[in-house]
């Protein structure tokens, strides 16, 4: 599925029928096996395009199914694009991209109204951002009007223009990239803007193999062209909701807090990690259990989500940085200072066994999870 730009002064705008708005979720017949053969199913079909980033890409594919955004700060060229199309089209979904520039108005993204002649009357043509996912190319070289825009679009996927509010489409997923060089005329995004991504990450260069078929694999033609779905939105929509009922023990849910509010103590720290930290921690935690078909969250999982969650979230004070201290010690630091829970069963509102597809039970007990590899966050020094 080809990818759409947008810029300011095009003179025409392709017309498109208005999204469905979305009626509420169905969990159906998903399983913690189905979620997480799905989950699977995803992962290799990008990774047949994006070598050697499985990390990345079973992180972006988390904060998708929390219904969350990413930021990535990287550098030019390291198939960002790329991984917002081949999630696009993974799942059967629409997509579009929106390089931004200083003179892009917020119309640009969530469109305008334009009069019909023929109708005597005016029409709302929807912007770029009604699709499922969104990429929002050097979002810091729009104007803060822009951004703006954009941000209220993630937060409250809705679109207000002329009075009216338009729905956006379901799911929602916005791929947000700023380039740490050259930032001669950008427009940083502030903290409070910072704090409604869920993660941010660093894609990083490949390395010398993954490159190597990279180099062979787009050599005649891009080799995203011939990627095929593997499940469609509605599945998505299916796991995203399925998510909600992952257990959550209450000494887990108390780790969690424990972990955000002693980012709030910590003397390296002038700005600790918000409440919307905790939510964050929660929902990814619980994707990131699905994933692997387990129906209980781990303290292992709230770890592992740790550093892309709050590594934008916190700020060093200018003491802490003149002793060259960073973000990413910081949050190992708090990490080993609050002792994870010695267990994490299954929340007591609810049984403690959970049953398989095969209608077999499985007690609690700690699952033997793979170790995966961590994925650069591009933390903040």
């Amino acid at each position: 599925m080809a990818s759409r730009s947008t810029s300011r002064g095009s003179s025409k705008r392709a017309t498109r029928s208005r999204p469905p708005q979305a009626k509420g979720y169905s969990v159906g017949n998903m399983t913690a096996k189905r979620f997480s053969q799905a989950f699977g199913e995803i992962v290799s079909n990008v990774e047949s395009v994006i070598k050697g980033k499985n990390d990345v890409i079973r992180l972006a594919l988390t904060a998708m199914l929390c219904e969350g955004h990413i930021l990535f700060e990287d550098v030019p060229g390291t198939g960002k694009t790329m991984l917002a199309r081949a999630l696009a089209q993974s799942m059967n979904a629409s997509n579009a991209r929106v390089q931004c520039t200083p003179d892009m108005l917020p119309a640009d993204i969530t469109g305008s109204s334009i009069y019909d002649q023929r109708k005597t009357k005016f029409e709302f043509m929807p912007g770029p951002v009604f699709v499922n996912v969104l990429l929002a190319d050097e979002v810091n070289r729009a104007t803060p009007k822009t951004q703006s825009a954009l941000l209220e679009a993630m937060g409250e996927r809705k679109v207000s223009a002329d009075g009216v509010t338009h729905s956006l489409p379901r799911p929602f997923f916005v791929l947000a990239t700023q380039n740490p060089v050259e930032l001669a005329g950008t427009f940083p995004l502030p903290e409070a803007q910072l704090d409604r991504f869920l993660f941010k990450l660093s894609m990083g260069y490949m390395d010398r193999d993954s490159e190597y078929e990279v180099m062979f694999d787009n050599q005649v033609q891009l080799a995203i062209e011939d990627l095929k779905s593997v499940v469609n939105t509605a599945t998505i929509t299916q796991m995203i909701a399925y998510t909600t009922t992952i257990n959550l023990s209450p000494e887990v849910a108390y780790y969690i807090i424990d972990l955000v509010q002693a980012t709030r103590e910590d003397p390296a720290l002038s700005l600790g990690a918000s409440p919307r930290a905790s939510i964050a921690l929660l929902r990814a935690s619980r994707a990131l259990a699905a994933s692997d078909g387990r129906t209980d969250v781990y303290p292992d999982d709230v770890r592992e989500v740790l550093t892309p969650i709050l590594a934008h979230r916190i700020m060093l004070n200018p003491d802490a940085m003149l002793r060259g201290e960073t973000v990413d010690a910081v949050i190992e630091r708090v990490v080993s200072r609050v002792k994870p829970p010695a267990t994490g069963g299954p929340s007591r509102s609810r049984t403690s066994a959970a049953s398989s597809d095969d209608g077999e039970t499985t007690a609690p007990t700690r699952a033997v999870r793979r170790r995966r590899p961590k994925a650069k966050t591009g933390a903040r020094r």
